[in-house]
């Protein structure tokens, strides 16, 4: 098995490689070889998956000389995560065409050394390697977002990278105390917590760093803009893979099981709700079907993080809230990739002879994520409900609450649904290879999580048949889509105020929070500049009387706003991205 580790690792790496070197070629020579290396990248992801079939008798491997001693494990947590990224990536690198892509080698090259960060967060054993990798799929994310490289895609790329580098600053120094503790093994770390003197300073920050990646209010202002900004491959892996990075980061680290806290599990519960129930009138004020999905996947892993805060406070509840957990994770993973993945696939198929079947597609997908009876997420909001037990929070019964976040992602999905009809379509026909590997991811998000449940997550109890629990999945979806239907009907008898008939993303532009505090630095910004014309009139009067010396070095803002310019006129290249990537991961091995 050692072998099949090796080349796990190093396909993903080596493609992207070849992608940097064949670019280096002759024109002709370089057009050639990288059209051949994207189609066949998503070949790299396949020994990965191989891995994740074979599980706990694929065993760890140990590389003691790379950089503080290196273990990467499939164990049953990392497992179904590690299929849903090898799934989703595949996928996604199919979807990438040269011809049809913009810059599809560098696409692919981003796409690939995010798998390689984000898988090697589900299946490393030690600290060290857990936060390279995290490092690595959070730095590589960002040639996802600015790929397209409008006004848009940059300004969502500065958000992003700003919150994922003060995300990498909590994790890091949270990660710095737990190895201090006697944590560089992720099996000890949650023990390691649980008996440190800093467990409370240990889980502010992890709850703060892994918040950023896993979306949590007020941290999740940078998925509202990367969705849109990005190509619908790259938007499938954000939301349906990454985003259950930082949930692997709190379910690895936290000490749940181990001791209680209730006060930092109330916390995350309280923002979770929150999340799951404040991105619903966002998303519904949205005119794009991504931004749409986007709040969407908020208020998911709002439902997400609930479990994560009960089995904080509750040991007693966490090891069912971590299996529920997991199970949920890769419900939505595929769901929620296939929704993104979707927007593309219609706007290439729509109008054409398989527009019946993206149809059929799409519905299954969006009555997944919804939770309808039968589906996928049936079965991981049922094992979810279960799994809460009794847990309040504000004297609300969770078991009551949750469920009604369904009608939340009912409405939302109906919104996106219906941008997405309305919106624009390729008039060229679209990529076969595409339709048929986005078929494969939805009718793969379909069986999964029911096998899954079975077997490699198993959970105390599945859905029957029974009346009463075909009802409680069916309330939240039928509710949701009444109220939409009704939501419609009062909006063509132009009954409803104009900014609710008719919304356009301007009375809550994506990225709600960001908008203020945007204004708010601008404000200071004005300020900040009067004060130091003032300042600079008072040093001119002051040194004609002879009182002052003028200082003629430049002011700090004059240095900001030279360095912003010539960053604004820097097109970002891919390529060098990818090679400070390959930099850092070299400096790291030697």
């Amino acid at each position: 098995m050692s072998a099949l580790w090796v080349v796990a690792v190093l396909a993903p790496v080596t493609t992207v490689l070849l992608l940097a070197v064949v670019g280096l070629g002759p024109r002709e020579v370089s057009a050639r070889g990288r059209t051949t290396l994207v189609r066949w990248a998503p070949l790299a992801v396949l020994p990965a998956g191989l891995l994740a079939l074979a599980g706990p008798r694929a065993g760890a491997v140990d590389v003691p000389w790379l950089v503080l001693g290196t273990r990467l494990e499939v164990d049953e947590l990392g497992r179904p995560l590690l299929l849903l990224a090898v799934l989703l990536y595949g996928v996604a690198l199919v979807a990438v065409r040269p011809g049809r892509t913009t810059r599809a080698p560098v696409l692919s090259g981003f796409l690939l050394m995010s798998f390689v960060g984000n898988a090697g967060v589900f299946v490393a054993a030690d600290t060290v390697t857990f936060y390279l990798c995290f490092t690595v799929m959070s730095l590589a994310a960002y040639g996802l977002v600015v790929h397209e490289n409008t006004a848009s895609a940059r300004r969502a790329g500065r958000v992003y990278i700003v919150l994922a580098v003060a995300s990498e600053m909590f994790i890091l120094a949270g990660l710095l105390l737990v190895v201090q503790e006697g944590g560089l093994l992720v099996a000890d770390a949650a023990d390691v917590v649980a008996g440190s003197e800093a467990r409370g300073v240990i889980v502010l920050l992890l709850l703060l760093g892994f918040g950023v990646k896993a979306g949590t209010v007020p941290l999740h202002v940078w998925l509202p803009l990367a969705h849109p900004a990005a190509p619908p491959a790259a938007s499938a892996v954000l939301s349906g893979a990454m985003l259950k990075a930082g949930l692997v980061g709190w379910l690895r680290y936290l000490p749940l099981g181990e001791v209680a806290m209730p006060g930092w599990g109330a916390t995350l519960v309280v923002l979770a709700v929150l999340g799951a129930f404040l991105a619903v009138p966002a998303g519904l004020l949205q005119a794009d079907p991504k931004v749409a999905l986007a709040y969407s996947s908020i208020s998911q892993m709002g439902f997400l993080s609930v479990l994560v805060g009960v089995a904080l406070a509750r040991p007693d509840l966490a090891e069912a809230c971590v299996v529920a957990a997991v199970l949920y994770a890769v419900h939505h993973g595929l769901a929620k990739g296939a929704l993104f993945l979707g927007v593309g696939v219609w706007r290439a198929h729509g109008a054409g002879p398989a527009r019946p079947w993206v149809l059929v597609g799409l519905g299954v997908a969006a009555l997944a994520v919804a939770g309808a009876p039968l589906s996928s997420g049936a079965v991981a909001k049922y094992a979810a409900k279960q799994s809460v037990g009794s847990a309040t929070v504000l004297g609300v019964d969770l078991a009551l609450l949750l469920p009604l976040v369904g009608t939340g992602s009912t409405l939302l999905l109906a919104r996106g649904g219906w941008l997405l009809l309305r919106g624009r379509r390729d008039e060229r026909p679209g990529d076969l290879a595409t339709l048929v590997a986005w078929s494969v991811l939805v009718v793969g998000g379909i069986t999964l999580t029911w096998l899954l449940a079975g077997r490699w997550v198993p959970v105390e109890s599945v859905p029957g048949l029974e009346p009463v629990t075909l009802w409680d999945a069916a309330w939240p979806v039928l509710l949701g889509l009444g109220l939409a239907g009704l939501g419609w009907w009062l909006s063509a008898r132009e009954r409803l105020p104009a900014w609710a008939a008719h919304p356009d993303g301007r009375l809550l532009p994506p990225g709600d929070l960001l908008v203020p505090e945007e204004a708010m630095v601008r404000r200071l910004l004005h300020l900040e500049r009067r004060v130091e014309v003032a300042v600079a009139r008072a040093r001119q009067v002051l040194g004609r009387a002879g009182l002052f010396v003028a200082d003629r070095s430049p002011s700090p803002t004059t240095l900001a706003a030279t360095g912003d310019a010539g960053l604004a006129r820097w097109q970002v290249s891919g390529a060098v991205l990818l090679a400070v990537l390959l930099l850092v991961l070299a400096v790291g091995a030697w």
